[in-house]
């Protein structure tokens, strides 16, 4: 059976000596000193290894079976779930006033990380209900906060999101869900919804959809789309549960992967809805549910590259296969273990320089959440609007590449279901398909991001790169090493830019390019970090760090991104460079 031991003192790491959390001027920052958030990120590990990851398996094997409209969860997923409520896991960020704790975006994230790479399925359920309170939250009437967050806080009720139908996916202005008003302010919603995580399941008491439909006479296409809670139970005044409702879960889909969540098709038979926020002004409302949920998606990248890695580092240290060219290492056994051999080092290196550093580019972009939220700063709204796109494509595609990386050390034994390594694989390969499909962020990342307040953030982003440079060029330990690859992965990027404003009237160029400049711009990021994290590991050992041998091998790991992974903008840049001519050279007729 697969292994997993929350990266407890990575996190930390990420939290203190790289963020700096407890010194930041952003409200609720200053309770997050090194005691009280490693007694949090300590109490998630535990429950993810002890409570959550022996279900993983189960989830897979098992999956979710529906009987007479009612779908069960894997054995052991019910408890597990009340033992995420009762401790208050569902709810650390949520505001008090409807039951929460009121703690940093950061610090939720900080903790969501154990409980995905534990058990990613299982987490989806409290993760959709997530989003949906901060839909409701930010777009919802004041009846309509009261009435719903504080039972989805509490997760006593789930939520989730219903956008994708059977004929569109990506292209929302396609929908034919429709709501029709009833005269007393509500709707009769009718249609249906396909690929609805955690759409019917045994775990709570009520499920709140949030569904996006069309109201008669409204305008064409994506602009005459608005969005309604559509509860499984209605609710009375007093907060009792009603009549059922007409929506109900027509199947569950049959996936590659995370076989423990319910995938369901939900169809809505004059289903009772009420709007929220403004008529036709629903995916304004859906895009703070998103956004939230890209953030997710790209951790659910790396997370599972996590544990991943851990078994993968366990096997090859375990294993024995040959004998290390340089010389015996194991003159007791036949052969030395897998470890020793440098192919199997540089698929290791590989793995372990990438999870640590998407860890660190993903709780920097929660930390700018938790400053444009709580310090109402424009520049890091629009910083992290730039980078969701980059956290959600750029790690879920590497997420499953080390992920099937990890699957590689163990040979033939990885291709064998008793390892549990195809689980990794699977469960993350849907990570670069949902929450809009990793082709469709890099279209938005060079279509719509880059050009926003007039180029306004990613010139920051630049300025950022820059600046760090600079002030650190004294630093003979971090400028061969650190700071002369990121300059020169920056003027890649800065490059690849340019090349698209100089051909701005030829759109197939920029659009051509558009998933090289987003890896191009992941690794420029991750580069950054990894920058950062080698300075504050420095300066940690030259303050005395007892942990002498984390820090230098968190320096170490540095290098390798740096020597071995960063230089890839070079060939991304390249193949920018060549435009669009050779991808839409063919006829459609002669692929």
């Amino acid at each position: 059976m697969p292994i997993y031991n929350a990266p407890t003192k990575d996190i930390q790491f990420v939290l203190h000596d790289l963020l700096k959390v407890s010194e930041q001027d952003i409200e609720g920052f200053e309770d997050l000193d090194r005691d009280f958030t490693g007694a949090v990120v300590e109490e998630a590990g535990r429950i993810a290894t002890e409570v959550l990851h022996p279900l993983n398996v189960v989830g897979d094997t098992e999956g979710c079976v529906m009987e007479n409209g009612v779908v069960r969860t894997p054995t052991g997923f019910k408890e597990a779930f009340e033992q995420m409520k009762e401790g208050g896991w569902t709810a650390m960020d949520c505001d008090p006033d409807y039951g929460g704790q009121g703690l940093p975006y950061v610090m939720h994230t900080a903790a969501q990380e154990p409980f995905v790479s534990a058990n990613m399925a299982f987490n989806m359920y409290q993760g959709l209900t997530h989003g949906a309170y901060s839909a409701i939250y930010a777009h919802g009437s004041d009846e309509q906060k009261q009435k719903y967050l504080p039972k989805m806080v509490s997760c006593e009720w789930t939520g989730t999101m219903n956008l994708t139908e059977p004929h569109c996916g990506t292209d929302l202005g396609l929908m034919r869900t429709k709501a029709v008003p009833n005269g007393d302010g509500s709707y009769k919603i009718s249609g249906q919804k396909i690929f609805i995580s955690a759409g019917e399941h045994d775990m709570a008491d009520n499920i709140i959809h949030l569904v996006l439909a069309k109201i008669q006479g409204g305008p064409e296409g994506i602009k005459g789309v608005s969005l309604f809670i559509v509860p499984k139970f209605m609710v009375n005044d007093d907060g009792s549960l009603g009549a059922r409702n007409s929506v109900a879960c027509g199947k569950i889909e049959e996936k590659m992967g995370i076989h423990g969540n319910s995938t369901c098709v939900m169809n809505y038979d004059e289903a009772t809805g009420f709007l929220v926020g403004d008529e036709h002004k629903g995916m304004r409302a859906m895009f703070t549910m998103m956004n939230e949920a890209r953030l997710g998606v790209g951790l659910q990248g790396y997370a599972q590259a996590e544990s991943a890695y851990q078994n993968a580092v366990a096997y090859a240290n375990d294993r024995l296969q040959g004998r290390d060219v340089t010389g015996v290492k194991n003159p007791d056994g036949p052969a030395d273990p897998l470890i020793v051999h440098p192919d199997i080092r540089r698929n290791l290196m590989d793995q372990k320089s990438f999870v640590e550093g998407a860890r660190a580019f993903t709780f920097w972009g929660a930390y700018l959440i938790d400053r444009a939220h709580k310090n109402q700063d424009a520049d890091a709204d629009g910083l992290i609007s730039l980078m969701t796109p980059v956290i959600k494509g750029f790690l879920t595609d590497k997420g499953f590449e080390y992920a099937t990386a990890a699957q590689q050390v163990y040979g033939g034994h990885g291709y064998i279901e008793e390892w549990g390594m195809s689980q990794y694989a699977r469960d993350a390969r849907i990570a670069m398909i949902y929450e809009g499909a990793n082709g469709i962020q890099a279209l938005d990342l060079v279509g719509r991001k880059l050009a926003q307040d007039g180029g306004k953030h990613v010139m920051a982003f630049f300025e950022m790169v820059k600046t760090f440079i600079k002030e650190n060029e004294g630093n003979e330990a971090l400028k061969k090493d650190f700071l002369e690859p990121l300059k020169a992965a920056s003027k890649d990027l800065q490059a690849a830019g340019m090349y698209f404003m100089q051909n701005a009237t030829k759109p197939n160029n920029a659009l051509s390019g558009s998933y090289d400049f987003m890896h191009m711009m992941g690794h420029v990021c991750l580069g950054l970090m990894w920058a950062r994290m080698a300075k504050a590991a420095m300066e940690a050992l030259e303050g005395g760090a007892s942990d002498t041998e984390f820090y230098e091998t968190k320096i170490a790991t540095g290098r390798y991104y740096m020597a071995r992974q960063l230089p890839a903008t070079s060939m991304h840049l390249s193949r920018i460079n060549t435009g669009g001519d050779t991808v839409m050279a063919l006829e459609a007729a002669n692929f």
